[in-house]
């Protein structure tokens, strides 16, 4: 019987926790994350862990699953991404061993130019997860391929560009059901590139890594990995590339990020004034194909680390400040007015948190077809006043939340 009903999921495991007498530094230790992550999942600061996570941790209180489950339900299958039906093929494609000789390699300046129109296609299009579905299974047959092929410095070539195609298929994999097909890409991208030996490689491979480390809730992991790639670079960035700076200032502003995450404030706007000061060395039209790394984008930085501290006003007031529509990337910029509508309804302002949900969705549909967060407040809405329940219910209806 679920004796605690009323209760939201991270209220019940505090309950749980408290009840078997165990500190959130020793249950942390127990399934292998931080005290501060378990203070972020009781407080409700990120979204409740998945099925595997839950497991550790009803083992490491002895109690059944259930009861940590009990209040989720459907509605954990709700507010996580659905699975894309091109899921089924860029898996395969993934999956795919390719042999040395099974044909013969695409020129390496004919992969660059099609990654080029990918990440472009990525940032042009509203539905860019399908666009990108229908791009992947053959850039990472040929990428494969063309590592298998060269030799020299022409396969040091061929690995960065493997790289970053494993992380573009990252991008398309993220927010959905396939947790262990996204570490093996994270993993894959980041050997390849350090045997491209490419210093911008590294950081793109490092970017992705540290994203998938925080989502997972090793923040400790994300940090280090985030840290590590910087220390390397920093000698670099002296007379290297302009994307190798903005790079580099991409990396500085996933430090900010999980610092955030993980509470620290003044570590988080320590870091986000870093990357503020390498966007400012950019030229004012320049924008970083993978990271979005910019001048333009240090505004919707400023938001995701005020909410993620739970500084809801200062995340509005941030977000007051910076015009939307000036981020060129449709999927980013529906992703900075989610983090604008988590502002909003940290707030309670309800009826402004799904006006802005809904230009999200005009933005970019699938990235709020997505997002935990976005899919999270549109299903709270439903039971919301009376003033945003139409609202809410035709984005849901949008999202696929309801029928």
């Amino acid at each position: 019987m679920d004796s605690l009903p009323e209760l939201t999921f991270g209220q019940r495991l505090k309950v749980y926790r408290e009840r078997s007498g165990k500190s959130r530094t020793v249950l942390g230790g127990l399934v292998g994350r931080s005290a501060e992550w378990v203070k972020a999942v009781e407080t409700d600061r990120i979204l409740p862990p998945r099925i595997h996570m839950l497991d550790r941790i009803a083992r490491a209180l002895k109690i059944d699953v259930s009861a940590l489950a009990a209040e989720l339900g459907e509605r954990s299958a709700v507010v996580n991404g659905p699975e894309h039906p091109a899921l089924v093929s860029v898996r395969a494609a993934l999956n795919h061993v390719a042999l040395p000789g099974d044909a013969p390699p695409e020129s390496l300046s004919g992969l660059r130019e099609r990654l080029a129109v990918a990440w472009a296609a990525r940032h042009q299009a509203a539905d860019h997860r399908t666009v990108l579905g229908g791009l992947l299974p053959g850039l990472l047959r040929d990428g494969q391929r063309a590592v298998l092929a060269y030799e020299g410095d022409q396969r040091r070539r061929a690995q960065a560009l493997w790289a970053e195609t494993l992380g573009l298929a990252q991008m398309f994999i993220a927010y959905q059901p396939a947790a262990e097909l996204l570490w093996r890409v994270t993993d894959r991208a980041m050997v390849a590139a350090q045997e491209s030996g490419d210093p911008e490689a590294i950081a793109r491979a490092g970017w992705f890594l540290c994203q998938v480390h925080r989502e997972a809730g090793d923040w400790d992991t994300a940090m280090r990995v985030t840290l590590e790639v910087l220390s390397a670079l920093e000698p670099r960035t002296a007379d290297g590339s302009t994307n190798l700076l903005a790079l580099w200032g991409a990396l500085n502003f996933e430090a900010a990020y999980t610092a955030a995450r993980a509470g620290e404030e003044g570590r988080a706007w320590r870091y986000w004034d870093r990357a503020d000061q390498v966007a400012q060395r950019l030229p004012a039209d320049f924008y970083q194909p993978q990271t979005s790394f910019s001048r333009v984008i240090m505004g919707a930085h400023a938001v995701t680390v005020a909410v993620e501290l739970q500084k809801s006003g200062e995340a509005v007031r941030q977000a007051r400040r910076h015009d939307a529509a000036a981020i060129p990337s449709r999927p980013r910029r529906a992703r900075h007015l989610i983090e604008v509508a988590r502002a909003h309804y940290g707030r309670d302002d309800k009826e402004t948190a799904v006006a802005v949900l809904r230009k999200a969705y005009e933005s970019a549909p699938e990235t709020i077809r997505f997002n935990g967060y976005a899919r999270q407040i549109t299903v709270d809405l439903l039971d919301g006043p009376r003033s945003t329940r139409d609202d809410a219910r035709d984005l849901a209806m949008r999202v696929g939340l309801v029928s």
